[in-house]
């Protein structure tokens, strides 16, 4: 677009410090930043930063500082354990002028639920050292809230002390299960519950399509931008998927009704999901609903694409199984591709990839079988078959479908754009009747 449409900010906004070196580095990767996100978004509260920081407690205070300027709410997640390095609470504390005092009650509470843990794990620990750790995870800052713990550690919802200005800091945990569990418990804190009360309603709209240029999904939002303005609509390519997301007030819905109007007609065969449901989603209840079930071959995805299709709740009811004949000993031994085949197409050639869907579909007395073979990469390309190609080939009750794929990128996305190409090819194959 030429220009990027305006977007009204909700009236509530909050701000998420996401703490620990480990995420900042890579090690471990955010899951609770965009949870965090969607919930508020749900709560009708838009996320106008997520920042990461490592365990500095200046890097820490500064973010805060950043964050308290101008956001309604601030949430910060991780750096709540035992050791040294979290120091979440008491910075927290101190950025709101609240010091940090031990809870006597809380203390023997997390004292119990360590002491437990230690029994049931069977573990030999010093008990100093325990003692002390529970001792660092009951000093609360003076006037919080505190949120009861899900793991060993508790939770906080620290107001600003008394004549100073700032949004309340509401402190979870790092570890995703223990966020979760407490998150209902920090909703419901009153001074959490009072800046809720504030907000409005925030819808959003998600549109997905497959094999369609970005270019051309600029141009269709070109020709309706001024009809946009207000409008929060992102675009993003991910997995080969295009993604149209929109977030907007309830008044909004009319001109949201327009955008979803005129990418649908612009891309009538490319949009394959305007209810949020994924990819993943639709072939799996359109299997169920034929009562078909899917056998497996693949070689250059190593097992990822049984790994997908077994990704889902309820799977079993049509995955047989997957067999990851990556070596040629295995496609012919285990699939019974014929080695002569092999010799005179090459593994990467339609001709195999048809096979291991035949073999997969035959081993596993399937309905519909799958076979993939590529060129991951960084080796192995030829003249004619640089890196990143693909065949893929699908066998139905009543017909096959073939693809040649083809990703000029790095051996990971090769891999994971195949895997998802192979589900929109069994999606396509479902929608045609098989």
């Amino acid at each position: 677009m030429t220009s990027r449409p305006r977007f009204v900010t909700p009236g509530v906004r909050a701000g998420i410090v996401v703490t620990g070196t480990e995420v900042l580095t890579g090690r471990v990767a955010d899951r609770n930043g965009p949870w965090l996100a969607e919930e508020l978004r749900r709560l009708g509260v838009d996320v106008g930063r997520i920042v990461v920081v490592g365990d500095r407690p200046d890097d820490l205070v500064a973010a805060l500082g950043h964050l308290r300027a101008d956001h309604d709410l601030v949430i910060t997640t991780g750096g709540l354990g035992p050791t040294a390095d979290d120091l979440t609470a008491r910075i927290v504390g101190d950025v709101q002028g609240r010091p940090s005092t031990l809870d006597a009650a809380l203390y023997d509470t997390v004292r119990a639920i360590v002491a437990q843990l230690v029994r049931r794990r069977g573990l030999d620990a010093d008990p100093e050292a325990l003692d002390a750790g529970s001792r660092k995870q009951a000093m609360v800052p003076v006037g919080a809230q505190v949120l009861a713990p899900v793991g060993t550690a508790p939770g906080l919802v620290v107001p600003p002390a008394e004549g100073r200005s700032g949004p309340p800091v509401v402190v979870l945990p790092g570890p995703p299960v223990e966020l979760r569990g407490m998150w209902p418990a920090a909703v419901a804190a009153p001074a959490v519950r009072a800046v809720l009360d504030a907000a409005s309603p925030l819808l959003e709209d998600t549109i997905l399509l497959w094999g369609t240029l970005e270019a051309d999904l600029a141009a269709t939002l070109r020709r309706i931008e001024a009809d946009l303005v207000g409008l929060e609509v992102s675009t993003c390519l991910r997995g080969g998927e295009l993604e149209v997301v929109t977030r907007y007030p309830p008044a909004d819905a009319g001109r949201v009704d327009l955008l979803r109007r005129t990418v649908l007609g612009d891309f009538p065969t490319g949009v394959f999901s305007t209810d949020g449901r994924t990819v993943d989603d639709l072939i799996g209840d359109a299997l169920v609903a034929r009562g078909w079930t899917v056998g497996v071959g693949e070689s250059c995805t190593g097992g990822l694409l049984g790994a997908r299709l077994t990704a889902r709740a309820g799977s079993s009811a049509y995955v047989l199984g997957s067999v990851a004949a990556y070596h040629d000993r295995a496609k012919t031994s285990l699939l019974g591709v014929p080695p002569e085949l092999i010799e005179a197409h090459g593994a990467v050639s339609v001709e195999v990839a048809e096979a291991l869907a035949d073999g997969a579909r035959r081993a596993f007395g399937a309905d519909v079988g799958i076979g993939l073979t590529g060129i991951a990469g960084p080796g192995g390309a030829t003249a004619d078959k640089p890196v990143g190609t693909v065949e893929l080939a699908l066998v139905a009750p009543s017909g096959r479908r073939r693809r040649t794929v083809r990703v000029p990128r790095d051996r990971q996305e090769v891999r994971t754009r195949s895997v998802t190409a192979a589900l929109h090819e069994l999606r396509l194959l479902l929608g045609d009747g098989g």
